[in-house]
């Protein structure tokens, strides 16, 4: 008998038999705990989803940032629309770069007795920079010079010889032998004193040569050399650089696209004007004019260098300075011009805001050239108009506006001048 069998007991059909090897299977999980927890999830989530958007809506829907819509009215600036003159001009950054530099080497050999200028100093054409001793080559210009003297008193002899020789011929008295070879003793003589006259200017020259000027109008460096240093004359050691500031030329470059507006206005016969500006371009230094063109793009860049000259009065332009070059091509006259700050964009559509009866409008525009803090409005405006200049961040269409402030454009006068 089984021991789990109670004596005077037996199982009944309905009731499993449990030994020692069968167990009862876990107890299955509610459902109804499932969805609980789902209804919680989705609970935090729902809270979740609604902070972050009453959070994100919240700068619009606060203070200042409460739109139109909400029944407020926008204070802002206006502008208006005004017909004037704007200039189109092509931008290139440029390297100030001297009209001559002179590196000054010594053409002959000695030893340096004197440097006669300071360092950046500016001097002009002609003006002593260094001495080199000058003793020997002035005895070998007085050695040519004894040489020149004697050979001109032989010649003057041999001439009076021949002018002797030649009465004699004429009176039967000498061969004609004789005379011949006097004419050939003159010719001689003379061609020694030609040499003679060569070589003393050769050393007339070296002489100079001792005397070292500036050849050029303009600041030289800093020195390179003392008193007692050997000038060697088959040496590229620099005695002295001198580098001329006034004027003074701007290099730089265009894209090869500009260059057919460019040679249009060339054709004409036109000045065009260049402006050159500072790394930041906030200050102009300096206003020149297009000198001249390079003959050939660089088909590397794809660009054609350009010169522009400039006066240079007040040496605001310093040797390989780097500037911005601001090259005027043409001045469009009698176009609506707005300020550039009034101008918005929304993907490819360009627009301001119209202000009519108080009331903001919407208002595409085709925009042209931008100059000095003004856009030319090809289509959209007419002169006179109004336009909103700030406080875009309020603004939609119909909105109602009150006026802070009002945003005046240069005159015609100003917006010319380079």
């Amino acid at each position: 008998m089984p021991d789990d069998i109670r004596p005077n007991q037996e199982p009944t059909a309905t009731e499993p038999h449990i030994g020692p090897s069968h167990q009862l299977p876990p107890p299955k999980r509610s459902t109804g705990v499932r969805v609980i927890v789902w209804l919680v999830i989705l609970a935090l989530f729902a809270l979740l989803f609604w902070w972050v958007m009453h959070h994100r809506a919240a700068p619009a829907a606060t203070g200042g940032g409460r739109r139109a819509a909400m029944g407020g009215t926008v204070n802002l600036n206006i502008a208006t629309a005004k017909t004037g003159n704007i200039g189109v001009y092509l931008d290139a950054i440029g390297t100030v770069t001297p009209v001559y530099t002179t590196t000054i080497v010594s053409q002959v050999t000695g030893v340096i007795s004197q440097v006669l200028y300071r360092e950046g100093q500016l001097v002009h054409t002609g003006q002593q920079l260094i001495q080199i001793d000058p003793r020997p080559f002035q005895a070998n210009v007085t050695t040519a010079q004894g040489n020149l003297d004697r050979d001109t008193n032989l010649l003057a002899q041999a001439e009076m010889d021949l002018k002797r020789y030649q009465d004699a011929w004429a009176r039967n008295a000498i061969p004609k032998q004789t005379l011949d070879d006097q004419e050939k003793v003159v010719l001689q003589d003379r061609g020694t004193v030609k040499s003679d006259q060569g070589t003393l200017a050769f050393d007339q020259v070296q002489l100079g040569f001792t005397n070292i000027v500036s050849p050029i109008n303009g600041r030289v460096g800093l020195r390179l050399v003392d008193p007692g240093n050997l000038a060697t004359a088959s040496s590229t050691t620099a005695l002295a650089v001198v580098t001329q500031l006034q004027p003074i030329t701007v290099v730089f470059t265009i894209p090869e696209d500009s260059v057919g507006p460019l040679e249009q206005q060339l054709r004409h016969g036109k000045a065009l004007n260049v402006d050159a500006y500072d790394r930041s371009e906030t200050t102009k230094l300096a206003v020149g004019k297009l000198e001249a063109t390079d003959n050939q793009i660089d088909t590397t860049t794809g660009t054609l260098k350009l010169r522009a000259m400039f006066a240079n009065k007040d040496f605001a332009l310093f040797p390989n300075l780097f500037v911005n070059a601001r090259l005027l091509l043409k001045t469009l006259d009698n176009v609506v011009l707005i300020p550039s700050s009034a101008i918005q964009h929304n993907g490819d559509a360009v627009y301001v805001y119209l202000i009519q009866n108080g009331v903001a409008h919407i208002h595409n525009i085709k925009p042209g050239v931008s100059e000095a803090n003004q856009t030319q409005v090809i289509q959209g405006l007419n002169d006179g108009d109004v336009i909103a200049d700030s406080s875009f961040e309020k603004l939609q269409d119909g909105s109602k506006i009150t006026v802070s402030k009002q945003t005046l454009l240069p005159s015609n006068d100003e917006s010319d001048a380079p």
